[in-house]
């Protein structure tokens, strides 16, 4: 059976993370000096329960509540990952505007989403707990993870995670809500 191709769009405020969670992916090393990112397109093949994905993973630029992302940011693309980071309140606040904003572009109000709390390693520099991490994603009704791009922790598992979740819109009615991992 041929790999099923899939788009996936990393977006969130900026510093927050994105490239590193898409390098740590694709690449398996954590990149430390942050330059920002215009927009970057990285490719990776992985194997869920049997099935081959080949994934084209849109890392965007970072964006606020008041920037427009460009058109491409909602045209074939089949899942997001919102990010942002545990440290920065302000990031948390913006990812609520990005997920308003792609329902808007997308005209729908399902679209396969993940949440993400970046920076878990940074416990000392915490601005957002895990409860209101946890809150925003249920209201969403989506997965809710906590990681760490430079600890390498449950980067995997969002990739992952959002793949069962646009596998899931497919097959609406096929599963049960969640992510099912394997």
């Amino acid at each position: 059976m041929p790999p099923k191709q899939r788009r996936i769009a990393i977006m969130g405020y900026r510093s927050v993370g994105k490239s590193s969670l898409t390098i740590q992916f694709v690449e398996n090393h954590f990149v430390d000096s942050y330059d920002p990112t215009i927009e970057n397109t990285f490719q990776k093949m992985i194997t869920i329960r049997g099935q081959e994905f080949a994934l084209q993973l849109v890392d965007t630029a970072g964006q606020d509540e008041y920037s427009l992302p460009p058109q491409s940011y909602y045209v074939n693309i089949d899942g997001y990952v919102l990010v942002y980071s545990t440290n920065s309140q302000k990031s948390f606040e913006v990812v609520k505007f990005v997920y308003d904003r792609i329902l808007d572009m997308k005209g729908t109000n399902i679209v396969p989403v993940v949440l993400v709390g970046n920076k878990s390693d940074l416990r000392m520099e915490r601005e957002v707990s895990f409860e209101k991490g946890k809150e925003l994603a249920d209201s969403w009704k989506a997965p809710f993870l906590e990681s760490s791009a430079k600890e390498n922790q449950r980067v995997e598992e969002i990739f992952k995670c959002i793949i069962s979740r646009m596998e899931r819109s497919e097959n609406i009615g096929q599963q049960k809500s969640g992510c099912v991992l394997s």
